[in-house]
């Protein structure tokens, strides 16, 4: 997919588009006796549920998966971790089960960051918000690489884990160094937010 829309035509913030950004709720992160378990990822899946309802239709799921054969520096991290290296459609890259029947689409990327054609396109000029883990690797990265491709960006901090608390306070330091370009916002206030521009009210939960 191509950008859709070039910085010369983009509109007023007032009446920009927000894209909410689920970043990978995965079973490898989610799950307790995976290596690259998030210790309080079920602790923001009700928040993310929450955004999920309230920003839909407006809402991408991403997933980190391995590449076929790594390369470069990549080569080493996968020496680090050969569990990982599944295909995408392995059990471990699976959404969580809370997610995995969201119609919204789905990203996936080999790198930590997750901006590339599809997110870009999608976003075309609007807003982004992020949502997910973690909240030191992948949504630190994302948020920055989408700052410096001149999008708004807004990380919602209780609906991000990070690998502790301390690294997930520390990855919300740093992102709320690169203001303008990125803030950090509460639940409430993405809530709130999606109130004011009209966005389609949450359905009832299945769970």
């Amino acid at each position: 997919m191509t950008v859709g829309a070039g910085a010369g035509s983009r509109p007023d913030s007032a009446e920009r588009q927000t894209t909410l950004a689920v970043i990978d709720m995965q079973r490898v992160f989610g799950d307790r006796d995976s290596p690259w378990f998030t210790p309080r990822f079920a602790e923001i899946v009700g928040p993310i549920q929450r955004l999920v309802g309230a920003f839909r239709p407006r809402v991408v799921f991403t997933r980190f998966v391995a590449p076929g054969v790594p390369t470069g520096a990549w080569r080493r991290y996968y020496e680090l971790w050969p569990f990982a290296l599944q295909p995408p459609d392995a059990r471990i890259y699976e959404l969580v089960d809370e997610f995995a029947g969201e119609p919204g689409p789905t990203v996936d990327a080999t790198t930590f960051g997750k901006v590339g054609d599809q997110l870009s396109a999608m976003v075309a000029g609007g807003r982004l918000i992020l949502a997910g883990v973690s909240t030191d690797c992948c949504v630190l990265s994302t948020a920055l690489a989408a700052a410096d491709d001149g999008v708004e960006v807004q990380v919602v901090a209780d609906a991000c884990a990070g690998i502790n608390d301390e690294s997930h306070a520390k990855a919300l330091d740093i992102m709320r160094l690169y203001s303008p370009l990125v803030e950090v916002i509460s639940l409430a206030e993405a809530i709130g937010q999606a109130a004011r521009s009209g966005a389609a009210p949450s359905r009832p939960s299945a769970s």
